[in-house]
């Protein structure tokens, strides 16, 4: 006399079915995970560039003496400012003098250093005491 097939799943079956369910666990979390990170550091590269252009937009004009200046900021991040004078250029109203600034913010993200440099040329101002 035969057994009838009992209804139901096997151990061979519900192991399986827990193996690819902790394998597509496993790669949710990685995918989760990275995005949490690239999101972090995408703040952090967003807030040493607004650092930067502050830095740049106090800096208009320059006094005609190279400037080199440095601080830190509340949240971590480090900054240098230095200037160069530039050969004057003729324009119609005569003759600019001219700086090269370069800015360069610097942060750690997870333990790794962190650098983003921004330059630019701005107008030497006639009369402006050095900072």
């Amino acid at each position: 006399m035969r057994r009838p097939r009992e209804a139901g799943f096997s151990l061979i079956e519900v192991l399986v079915a827990f193996s690819i369910m902790a394998l597509a666990l496993g790669v949710l979390y990685q995918s989760s995970s990275g995005s949490v990170r690239a999101s972090m550091a995408a703040e952090l590269n967003t807030r040493a560039a607004l650092w930067g252009a502050s830095l740049l937009d106090a800096y208009r004009t320059v006094p005609a003496t190279d400037i080199q200046e440095s601080g830190e900021t509340d949240d971590g991040f480090a900054w240098h400012v230095t200037t160069v004078r530039l050969p004057e250029v003729d324009n119609a109203n005569g003759r600019i003098a001219l700086h090269r600034i370069d800015v360069v913010i610097q942060w750690r993200d997870r333990g790794r250093a962190q650098e983003l440099r921004l330059a630019s040329v701005v107008q030497e101002a006639p009369n402006v005491p050095p900072r």
